[in-house]
């Protein structure tokens, strides 16, 4: 199973997000340092789940699933977390 899969399929057993985009930009960072063979993603997820958390608790709910990803699937990943109501506004 490709990471962007495991990444897409463990982000929806864990938020049930109504939005989940995921980016493979790893095409972009080939050659780049210190990268031992994982991929570079952007994901956009938006879930109910993260109302009440603050931008450091819900960056570190979205890495908890996907923590024994790195670094060899996963070597950099930027999460952009929203709730509904701020996907909305």
């Amino acid at each position: 199973m490709n990471a962007a899969h495991t990444i897409r399929q463990r982000l929806q057993a864990a938020f049930e997000p109504e939005l989940l985009d995921l980016f493979d930009d790893s095409h972009l960072h080939i050659g780049h340092a210190g990268n031992t063979g994982g991929g570079h993603y952007r994901i956009h997820i938006v879930s109910p789940r993260f109302v009440g958390m603050s931008r450091i608790a819900r960056q570190r709910a979205v890495q908890e699933p996907l923590h024994d990803l790195y670094p060899d699937r996963i070597h950099a990943l930027s999460i952009r977390a929203q709730t509904p109501e701020e996907y909305r506004a």
